[in-house]
């Protein structure tokens, strides 16, 4: 009697854990008030420099680098030099972006805030680049192994070919052994 109950209940048990764990998993979505806080005009000369970034030369980026490291650390530094941080190649890079992008969204600085919205999608963009790079290095290390398990294998099918080529003919059908009676 009471498996039956329990069964009739497993159902609603599982929705109920399964609304509470999704309730766990989602960031919580910006207040009413932190929405209007949000000046959108703060992102437009951000987002310009971004793109000027992607113009610039591998000196020119080393120079702003160089500029923007004796600014004062404002969450628009900070976000400058995220994005310069990501034109880079090394990961390392892109993880110190990361960390100052994260830095810029755990601030409630009102200016901060309203760079949220623009920190969030090059911190999300910023991420799926680290696991895409990561999974290139692998995908690059296996195919190194393959290509080295392939060099041996034909190293031994070589070999294999060369002991083949070294024995002595085998006798025919026709051919008759020396010593035996025609």
């Amino acid at each position: 009697m009471k498996n039956g109950r329990l069964i009739k209940a497993l159902p609603s048990m599982v929705l109920i854990l399964a609304v509470l764990l999704t309730a766990c998993a989602t960031p919580p979505s910006p207040t009413p008030e932190q929405r209007a806080s949000v000046d959108e005009s703060a992102m437009l000369p951000l987002l310009g420099h971004i793109q000027l970034l992607h113009r610039m030369s591998p000196s020119d980026l080393s120079r702003e680098r160089a500029v923007l490291a004796v600014k004062q650390q404002t969450p628009a530094t900070q976000v400058r030099m995220a994005a310069l941080l990501s034109q880079q190649r090394p990961s390392m890079d892109l993880v110190r972006a990361l960390s100052l992008l994260e830095s810029v969204l755990k601030s409630t600085e009102p200016e901060a805030v309203s760079l949220h919205p623009l920190a969030r999608i090059l911190a999300n963009h910023f991420q799926e680049r680290l696991k895409l790079e990561q999974q290139n290095e692998k995908l690059v290390q296996q195919l190194k192994d393959s290509q080295r398990r392939g060099s041996e294998l034909q190293d031994k099918l070589d070999a294999l070919a060369d002991i083949e080529r070294s024995l002595p003919a085998r006798p025919t059908a026709g051919d008759t052994l020396p010593g035996a009676a025609r």
